[in-house]
């Protein structure tokens, strides 16, 4: 059996084995990585460790650390609350405001795990409080991240636009944006409906409601505070049933002088990642560590918080990924794909591997990648450029919800402990079936009519 048939077969074990034993599917991935390495490829523990994603773990523990020293000190409250007031009381409008903020950032420039690193703590720290479903609420943030992506200035869209114009290929920059940011706008509205949107319409603008689930926030914030003792409440409303009135926090909606620090680092995090390109992950440990310097107090089990679970699962899929790319398995496969005789078959089974290794590695790698592959029987005429650069694009980018990227890391990272392990698994069906879809419709509406 061919060494890349061996490869891919141990990763579909590794998922199977994971599915089935609840073991942390990163440390089997680790161990998968360990073992095919030295066995098949004759290499040694540091060529194995060479694809450790170092970038996604910085990423990921400084993040989820920042943000765990802002929702001890009652800042990620303080931002809850001022965006209540900011849609007055409309709770159903707060996903769709995330998705906008996302595509925003994105459409100007920013790398799209960087916007989702910034708006997800927060997003996801609302709809825990409001009753917002968190898988709904994850990827409004993702797939609005990836809809402004595809700008003319944004990363993806630069990317895409330089390959096509290296290969002296036909493009259409607009097409492009329109084509992309409308299927994640039609996959964020799907999802919307299908987790809890109509409810949440159904709401409208009501203030009581809204004061309601402040006070229940209130009340879940009071009692992590603290935590511990014989009759900690286990949930919002028990904690507002047992909270006397004596007992309310004063000064749990003003900005105290910790809260402005944070605030300002924050903002600090946005600049600099967004301005500066400076990299998220270690500009927000930066700013977590003078925070906890300054404010040690607030700072005390903000690391236990950081997510180490969702690190090592995401780790070592990583990890197993870039050994396969490493040695060539994923050119191997677009090699096999480029055999077919059949243009529009290769061109659906390529916009299947756009999909398929982006849900688990680099979007932007992919992109740079896969329209090289696609440039011979591009350049016979018989697929239309345009349509079929599209369909990889959308193919590519849209399964970013998958939790086995960075964007989708980030929104198990950043979801509630209780509720993570089903944000997680909600996200990985959603991500797969994405994969599957995806391809499909966007071969059949971009690529098919034009051949």
């Amino acid at each position: 059996m061919p060494t890349e048939l061996v490869s891919l077969a141990v990763l579909v074990i590794v998922f199977l084995v994971a599915t089935v034993r609840g073991v942390n599917m990163g440390a089997l991935a680790l161990v998968a990585a360990f073992v095919v390495g030295l066995s098949v490829y004759d290499l040694d523990a540091d060529g194995v460790l060479g694809g450790f994603p170092s970038d996604l773990f910085v990423i990921l523990v400084g993040v989820t650390y920042l943000f765990a020293l802002a929702k001890n000190n009652g800042t990620v409250d303080w931002i809850v609350h001022a965006a209540v007031r900011a849609v007055g009381g409309r709770v159903a409008l707060v996903p769709w405001a995330m998705f906008l903020v996302c595509a925003a950032v994105t459409s100007i420039g920013a790398v799209s795990p960087a916007a989702v690193a910034i708006v997800a703590p927060v997003a996801m720290g609302f709809a825990l409080r409001y009753r917002i479903h968190p898988v709904m609420m994850g990827m409004m943030v993702v797939q609005g991240a990836t809809a402004g992506s595809f700008s003319p200035i944004g990363i993806f869209g630069s990317i895409t636009n330089g390959v096509v114009e290296q290969n002296d290929l036909p493009g259409n920059q607009l097409v492009l944006f329109v084509t992309t940011f409308s299927a994640a706008a039609l996959i964020a509205a799907i999802t919307y409906l299908a987790f809890g949107g109509r409810a949440l319409l159904a709401r409208g603008k009501e203030t009581e409601a809204v004061q309601e689930m402040g006070a229940e926030a209130e009340a879940v914030a009071h009692a992590a505070t603290h935590a511990g003792g014989p009759g900690t409440p286990h949930s919002a409303v028990e904690a507002t049933r047992s909270r006397a009135p004596e007992d309310e926090p004063a000064a749990q909606h003003t900005l105290d002088a910790q809260r402005i620090v944070t605030l300002l680092g924050l903002v600090a995090l946005m600049i600099g990642a967004l301005g500066f390109d400076l990299d998220v992950g270690f500009t927000a440990l930066t700013i977590a560590v003078a925070l906890t310097l300054a404010f040690p107090a607030s700072a005390k089990g903000a690391v236990e918080k950081i997510s180490w679970g969702t690190v090592l699962l995401i780790g070592g899929i990583v990890t197993y990924v870039n050994l396969l790319q490493a040695q060539g398995v994923v050119d191997w496969v677009g090699e096999r794909v480029a055999e077919v005789g059949a243009p529009l078959v290769a061109a659906l089974l390529i916009c299947f591997i756009a999909a398929v290794v982006s849900a688990f590695a680099s979007t932007t790698g992919i992109i740079g990648a896969l329209i090289p592959l696609a440039v011979p029987f591009l350049l016979t005429g018989q697929v239309n450029a345009i349509g079929l650069i599209a369909a990889l694009a959308i193919s590519s980018s849209v399964v970013d919800c998958s939790p086995f990227s960075t964007n989708g890391a980030l929104v198990v990272a950043n979801a509630d402990a209780k509720e993570r392990e089903m944000v997680f698994k909600r996200l990985m069906q959603w991500g797969m079936s994405i994969v599957v879809v995806a391809p499909i419709v966007a071969w059949v509406l971009l690529v098919v009519p034009t051949a």
